[in-house]
């Protein structure tokens, strides 16, 4: 069962919608995984009493299971699924693993996920926080944490993964993905449904309004502003990339000063060398230090050896998520 409302990975704003609706609701999360399991730690689903459901635990091997356990009613418990061989073929898997479910009740209950704490977790959601939500599983004692609260928390929001650990499970909950892309050009025409693809917002920046025209970017709304006006009212942040691809300064260089002073993660700049070290001149003109210079990924991608506009796509997303992933 779908829900128009929402996206399918808008799984705690779903199960308070529902909640709130006067439904029975019940959230399945993958605490822990081994071998080849479908979905990893963090995958939801939620089900209400006549088996709606809405997200994914295991890409379809046990999610009748947990249907079942779901709308049998209950407290918080821990439910554990191995994934045969045969089963996991079925799903598109080589091999079986095996998977920990938390299935909790959300509302009231002594074990039950409380409805103002679900509340909380939509409320930072919406607004772009970055928060943990800990559930002990012992007790399933359970505190939404706010980045610099804890270690294992501040670990799992950088690398973007939930994990079970010391009896506990954090469910990490970053904002989403953006990816600015400067220059309506042939290259944007690949790296932007390619990074989409990927999980980021795309925004595609350019006031030339010839180069983001309907048939060169079917679909895509295009920011006809000069990147110094278009960036700071963005207000790109810490879960964010910026690539320029113009090959004119004119256009490069404000989105280039203005990212050397954001908290962006990611800052990658196409031309050759030679272009490269005419503009660090230009910006150490401006009075941009070595270490702000040095944030630069320049020329933007792995080196791969790529030629074609697709290939240089390629690269420019992959050396994102190397840094996304792995730090610069």
């Amino acid at each position: 069962m779908s829900d128009p409302a929402f996206t399918p990975d808008q799984i705690p704003e779903i199960a308070l919608s529902w909640l709130r609706a006067g439904r029975s609701v019940h959230l399945a999360t993958v605490v822990e995984t081994w071998g080849s399991a479908p979905r990893g730690a963090g995958s939801q689903m939620v089900v209400d009493e006549t088996g709606a459901m809405m997200g994914s635990v295991s890409g379809g091997c046990v999610e009748g299971a947990v249907v079942a356990e779901a709308m049998a009613g209950g407290p918080a418990r821990i439910l554990t699924y191995g994934v045969a061989d045969e089963e996991a073929f079925a799903v598109g898997l080589a091999c079986g693993g095996t998977i920990r479910v938390l299935l909790e009740p959300v509302g009231a209950g002594e074990t039950a996920l409380p409805e103002s704490l679900l509340a909380d977790l939509v409320t930072a959601r919406a607004a772009g926080r970055a928060v943990g939500l800990v559930t002990d599983l012992a007790t399933f004692a359970r505190r939404l944490v706010a980045k610099g609260e804890d270690p294992a928390v501040d670990a799992g929001l950088r690398a973007d993964r939930s994990a079970a650990a010391e009896g506990r499970f954090v469910a990490v909950h970053n904002p989403p993905l953006r990816l600015f892309v400067v220059g309506a050009v042939q290259i944007a025409q690949v790296l932007v449904p390619m990074a989409r693809a990927c999980g980021h917002a795309v925004t595609l920046i350019d006031p030339r309004s010839a180069f983001g025209s309907a048939a060169r970017f079917p679909g895509e709304a295009l920011v006809e502003e000069w990147p110094d006006e278009a960036l700071p009212r963005l207000a790109p942040d810490a879960r964010s990339a910026i690539v320029t691809l113009t090959h004119d300064a004119k256009l490069d260089d404000p989105a280039i000063a203005f990212a050397l002073r954001s908290p962006v993660y990611y800052l990658g700049c196409l031309g050759s060398t030679r272009t490269h070290a005419k503009r660090l001149d230009r910006l150490r003109a401006l009075g941009f230090t070595e270490a702000e210079l040095a944030r630069i990924h320049a020329p933007a991608g792995l080196n791969i050896g790529a030629k074609s506009p697709a290939e240089i796509a390629l690269s420019i997303l992959a050396e994102i998520t190397q840094v996304l992933r792995k730090g610069a």
